[in-house]
């Protein structure tokens, strides 16, 4: 035989391994790239004034999320949200100033809300309508009537929905929150949770021309219209009651959710709540020092103390939560658990991975990151929510309560089963809100008004 041409065969052989191995490996790496384009998740925040660049970074740093859209009625807000998500790793983002487009987009999968309060149960009502997952920051609704709509829209529409209270995916409360459920301080029967920062005031407003860079008719959106004033927007709403739910709800809602988390309570039979406007005599309607009760059955009872405008500090924590047992207490804040005996030594410390903020207005950190993996494991895996919209809802409707009750000066006697207020129509006038015509929240997609009307009656169950 010809060495030449076992020389060519050879090579033959050799060189068409090597070209199939590389076809191999090419249909390989094509494959797994087909497998991460299905198993991509793609969504929208909207609001990127406050929580909503939180939102953007921690979307951005989950496996496989990509942040595609940014929606907002402010075009500055607009601009730079895209620039932030660019900047955190998505390389094409487009930018939106109107919810109802963004949500007929079909290659979106989730939305995630960081808009006003008073937009809330709206977006998310609209999101699910449109076959969207959707993460909403807290609180979950402006008024209880919302949160009870947004229990029937889950069933009905069959998405995910997880509002924003963070602290639930922390290894470190999730594992003292465990020990207290295990005994580790006796009968867990007390949660102080407490909120200090030192706020301005806000002024007095007057009526402005809307600026060029807002749609200030979408920013009302559901809310009946009111002309601009200039005390308003990006974050004083929070302190009217037609847009906003003040300091018990923008703050309250996370540490009330936690003491609710770890003395296992859901609602409660008694809500009773004091303070004021203190401070400042501006525009303000809400409350700067407020401390408000919540009693349950079987001994429990869990306070939320709010200083909106006095940044002293409780156990050296601008907030925390302290749950009180009869063998010892356990302090859970968001970087760390630390729990006591009886006489206030320290038995054990847990801390978190890495650090979140506590009191600044965009709150990221690490507890995001947590929060927002486990958003997106239950849409790809079915992982268990450790913060489903039923849960989220019991902690809003706590602060929302707590509301009411200040408002109307007098403790409310509450339905243990459902959280409604027992034969008080004036508390009850407040359990809705009317909205916009056109707005209004329903089911269905058409005309609703969500405002209640009916009373409890009976005694507690």
């Amino acid at each position: 035989m010809n060495p030449s041409s076992n020389y060519s065969r050879r090579t033959f052989i050799k060189t068409t391994a090597a070209a199939t191995a590389g076809t191999m490996a090419m249909s390989a790496q094509s494959y797994a790239s087909i497998l991460g384009a299905n198993d991509r998740l793609n969504v929208g925040v909207i609001g990127l004034n406050g929580r909503g660049k939180a939102l953007v970074k921690s979307a951005s740093a989950t496996d496989n999320v990509f942040v595609k859209y940014i929606c907002d009625v402010d075009t500055r807000a607009v601009e730079k949200g895209v620039d932030l998500a660019k900047k955190s790793g998505n390389k094409k983002v487009k930018g939106e100033g109107d919810i109802r487009r963004l949500l007929e987009a079909k290659d979106l999968d989730a939305i995630m809300i960081a808009a006003p309060d008073h937009w809330h149960a709206a977006m998310t009502l609209m999101g699910l309508q449109a076959g969207k997952h959707v993460y909403v920051e807290k609180p979950l609704s402006h008024n209880p009537a919302e949160g009870e709509l947004l229990i029937q829209a889950v069933e009905k529409y069959g998405k995910i929905v997880q509002m924003g209270n963070q602290q639930r995916s922390g290894p470190a409360s999730m594992e003292a929150v465990k020990m207290i459920h295990d005994g580790a301080i006796g009968k867990a029967y007390f949660g102080k949770a407490w909120y200090s920062n030192t706020r301005g005031s806000i002024g007095k407003g007057k009526q402005a021309a809307v600026p060029e860079w807002l749609d200030y008719d979408l920013w009302q959106g559901p809310a009946p219209r009111k002309p601009f004033q200039d005390n308003l927007i990006h974050y004083n709403w929070h302190w009217f009651w037609h847009w906003g739910t003040g300091e018990l709800l923008n703050n309250g809602t996370h540490e009330i959710d936690v003491c609710r988390w770890a003395l296992g309570v859901d609602y409660p039979i008694r809500v009773s709540s004091a303070g004021g406007r203190y401070h400042f005599d501006d525009d303000w309607q809400f409350y700067d020092t407020q401390v408000s009760s919540f009693d349950f059955e079987g001994g429990k009872t869990i306070t939320w103390e709010g200083h909106s405008c006095n940044g002293i500090k409780h156990y050296n924590r601008g907030r925390g939560a302290l749950i009180r047992g009869t063998e010892g207490s356990v302090m859970l804040d968001r970087n760390s658990c630390i729990l006591y005996d009886k006489n206030g030594k320290v038995v054990k410390e847990i801390k978190e991975a890495a650090k979140s903020a506590t009191t600044n207005t965009v709150g990221a950190g690490y507890l995001d990151s947590e929060h927002m993996k486990n958003f997106v494991g239950a849409i790809r895996n079915g992982d268990a929510q450790n913060s489903p919209l039923t849960e989220g809802h019991k902690s809003v409707l706590l602060c929302q309560l707590g509301n009411i009750a200040q408002h109307l000066g007098r403790d409310l006697s509450i339905n243990s089963e459902n959280g409604r207020v027992r034969n008080d129509p004036s508390a009850m006038n407040m359990w809705g809100r009317e909205y916009e015509p056109g707005w209004e929240l329903k089911l269905d997609g058409g005309m609703s008004k969500s405002k209640a009307t009916n009373t409890e009656s009976g005694g507690n169950k």
